[in-house]
């Protein structure tokens, strides 16, 4: 087993959601099946508008009596806000907690264990912490394993400013060339749609949990086969900006979205990616399809 090293994931954040009918009040709202949260599963999971574009994403655990959604800080007051529209005469309680819990990430590092012990764990695998919740990424479990701990309990983990900006790199560059997205950079709110950024295939839809808001257009592109674009990692040489346009020609083939040292996640046509020659500024841009990928 591989020695782990701490990302924190600053820019996420966490809201609690508590009360008697929590549970059945998500249900109808997100893509994935709340049911299946429990002490020892965690999931991923979205809102959508009704039109079935992608609003907010996030993971689900259980903390004792509460659902902790692991989220985007700077989103948490519309998502709050959305979640209140929709609660009407519930009994759930629905705070931003983020004074109160941070998030981070581990990732395998080089060298072994003192122990030697333990197996690779499924995604969306949790477990209960002295210092709060972990849990196996549920899109891609080369993702590593995600925590969320209380912030007054006592930093077990390095501080050094220069190691930490490696370790957040080396998690950037891992989260790239694996194509998950990340939201703002390649999942777009009131825009993106939910198959074409891989949300089945990452473990983000559940098609038979029933209804929930976006879920008629989100099953018609599912069993009619209306997608058209997908996410796809790429590869180029020199730099390329974030929203650079990819070309085909002279047609329009998509835009790039998330980048680091020549790779990136760009959203293209199908049939053009399939055609080949695409190219940024008249430089070459390779996509490849993604080991989760179904399509």
């Amino acid at each position: 087993m591989k020695i782990k090293v701490h990302v924190p994931l600053a820019e996420r954040g966490v809201i609690a959601i508590s009360g008697d009918t929590a549970r059945d009040f998500m249900q109808g709202l997100i893509t994935n099946d709340i049911q299946r949260v429990s002490p020892t599963c965690a999931i991923y999971a979205a809102l959508l508008t009704p039109q079935g574009k992608f609003l907010h994403d996030f993971f689900i655990v259980q903390h004792k009596d509460s659902l902790l959604l692991d989220c985007k800080r700077d989103r948490i007051p519309d998502l709050i806000k959305r979640l209140t529209m929709y609660r009407l005469r519930a009994k759930v309680d629905i705070a931003d907690a983020s004074d109160r819990w941070e998030v981070g990430v581990m990732l395998a590092g080089s060298g072994a264990d003192d122990d030697g012990a333990g197996e690779p764990q499924p995604a969306g695998t949790a477990k209960t912490r002295f210092d709060g919740v972990s849990y196996i990424d549920p899109r891609h479990a080369g993702l590593g394993e995600r925590t969320i701990r209380l912030i007054d309990e006592d930093d077990t983990f390095p501080t050094d400013t220069v190691q930490l900006e490696k370790n957040r790199a080396t998690y950037d560059a891992l989260r790239i060339s694996l194509a998950i997205p990340d939201t703002g950079q390649d999942l777009i709110a009131d825009k993106s749609m939910p198959l074409e950024s891989g949300f089945d295939e990452l473990h983000g839809v559940d098609f038979e949990k029933g209804c929930y808001v976006g879920q008629e257009v989100t099953a018609r592109m599912k069993h009619r086969n209306l997608v058209k674009r997908r996410l796809f990692p790429v590869t180029f040489e020199g730099e390329i900006s974030p929203g650079a346009v990819v070309k085909s020609g002279d047609v329009d083939a998509g835009d790039v979205r998330s980048v680091t040292n020549g790779h990136g996640i760009a959203l293209l046509r199908l049939d053009l990616v399939e055609k080949g020659g695409l190219t940024v500024d008249g430089k070459a841009v390779t996509p490849e399809k993604p080991d989760w990928a179904d399509f």
